[in-house]
């Protein structure tokens, strides 16, 4: 929605970054508190109050008014914070769903805005949202059992799982991994379609397609590499090999120029989309396998935090290097840097 939403806001399209970073802080309290939230009520009763905050985040969002705009951002995120969590293939399996809404999204949100404006269509996906949380009541009767009243609720015992993963070294470089991967993608998620427009001129639709089309590839992604850290790597080898493969496809976007045949350009959004998409599944498999006994969801909802806090901090980078008259090509490569970097040394630091 941003080429157009932007400007109706009377801002940049590339202003799009403040929303997700405000929406990703938001995501950090919920992904924080979302453990103790689930063992009081249920992981089906809190995704339903999470999709009823997207919701309400989102009919904010479609006032128009820009503070009202920021603080949606908010409420959808802590509503998409919470990810009540279940080896890399079935992580896998279970991640694609991310990766499928952005396909969706790609391929859908440009038309709607085009037919109805951003604001109504940023209402039907609230609405959507909605749909979903009345169609999975069903299913509480068999998932949210086994409840404890007594499980604290409190923002000290939420932020426990992060003291997990700063005093474990494995699970430190693993926080700093996903803190790194996860600033990437969402660089690519974000940004791409207004990138694909200002880059190579294209129409918003012909841009919402081929970022559906690096989300179908980042969903095949996460299943082949799964897969392959199952049966024929390691995951932190896998993991390396994704941080290479995600910061050279960064790195490309600096020779992005409008004539670029078709077929090329599907290929690097594919590939920039398997990678940079496509990593947390085998991410997750790898963090239950160093967690400590018994401890698998709290060293993932610590590891998750710095994720979301990568998803914060790098869009606001991405803005400045914008800001301070760089393309977007050039703010992609910075930020894919660090990327090939952690995947070398994933590569070629042996486990500690």
């Amino acid at each position: 929605m941003a080429p157009v939403a932007g400007p109706a806001l009377g801002v940049a399209p590339a202003a799009v970054g403040y929303f997700i970073a405000i929406a990703y802080a938001g995501s950090m309290l919920g992904s924080a508190a979302a453990g103790g939230w689930v063992a009081r009520f249920g992981p089906i009763r809190v995704s339903q109050a999470g999709l009823c905050l997207c919701l309400c985040g989102l009919a904010l969002a479609a006032s128009a008014w820009p503070p009202l705009v920021l603080l949606g951002a908010f409420v959808i995120g802590v509503g998409y914070g919470p990810t009540p969590s279940m080896f890399s293939l079935v992580f896998s399996v279970k991640q694609t769903g991310v990766p499928a809404g952005g396909v969706l999204a790609g391929a859908l949100v440009p038309a709607l805005v085009l037919a109805a404006g951003w604001e109504w269509t940023a209402l039907l996906i609230g609405i959507c949202c909605f749909a979903l949380a009345l169609a999975i009541a069903p299913v509480r009767a068999r998932y949210d059992i086994g409840l404890n009243p007594a499980a604290p609720i409190s923002l000290r015992a939420a932020f426990q799982p992060v003291g997990l993963v700063a005093r474990s070294p494995r699970l430190r470089e693993m926080a700093v991994t996903s803190f790194v991967y996860g600033g990437v993608q969402i660089t690519l998620v974000t940004y791409l379609v207004t990138f694909l427009i200002d880059s190579f001129a294209l129409t918003l639709v012909l841009a919402g397609i081929v970022m559906a089309v690096s989300q179908v590839a980042s969903v095949v992604g996460r299943l082949v590499w799964g897969a392959l850290a199952d049966r024929a790597l390691a995951r932190r080898t896998m993991l390396g090999l994704l941080g290479l493969g995600m910061g050279i496809s960064a790195l490309a976007t600096l020779a992005a120029r409008p004539d670029w045949p078709g077929w090329l350009l599907f290929t690097f959004a594919s590939l920039f989309g398997a990678t940079a998409v496509g990593w947390n599944g085998v991410f997750l498999a790898e963090v239950a396998r160093i967690a400590p006994q018994g401890m698998v969801s709290q060293a993932t909802g610590g590891c998750l935090f710095f994720t979301f806090l990568g998803v914060v901090v790098t869009p606001l980078i991405f803005n400045l290097v914008l800001a301070l008259g760089g393309s977007y090509g050039l703010a992609y490569a910075l930020l894919g840097l660090p990327g090939l970097m952690v995947g070398a040394r994933l590569l070629l630091r042996r486990e500690g």
